[in-house]
């Protein structure tokens, strides 16, 4: 006899508790941690500017909450290009060939990263600026 719940009208498999089936979802996240730094490009030049931020803050000596603004920042900047990307790649799945509309998803995802890009920029000035003058 199967053990399954329907939820919002889809057949979902009731699974107990694992410990190890929670340390393989730890395994799949770091893969696709990988995956992000070793294909997307873009994810790189992130993790540039994020240890260039870290040494510049060691050297200012910026305060906790000049740490956590950056921390935040930096997480939100890391996470929407992750979201990005994981659109990018469903949506040519989806639809391999050219889509106006799956343009426009894409196009949509990848302003997302960049107004958190921006907004990190303008705080990174705001607390550099001020501590390298």
């Amino acid at each position: 006899m199967e053990n399954s719940t329907i939820i919002y009208g889809v057949k979902v498999k009731n699974n107990s508790f694992s410990l190890k089936k929670r340390f393989q979802s730890f395994r799949y996240a770091f893969n696709g941690l990988r995956v992000l730094f070793r294909f997307e490009h873009n994810s790189r030049i992130y993790l540039l500017c994020t240890v260039s931020v870290v040494a510049l803050g060691f050297i200012l000596h910026i305060s906790i909450s000049e740490w956590l603004a950056i921390l935040i920042l930096t997480g939100m900047v890391f996470i929407l290009e992750i979201i990005n990307s994981s659109i990018e790649h469903l949506a040519d799945f989806v639809s391999p060939g050219y889509s106006e509309k799956i343009k426009i998803v894409k196009d949509l995802a990848a302003a997302a990263v960049l107004v958190a890009a921006i907004v990190a920029v303008i705080t990174g000035l705001i607390i550099f600026v001020p501590k390298i003058f």
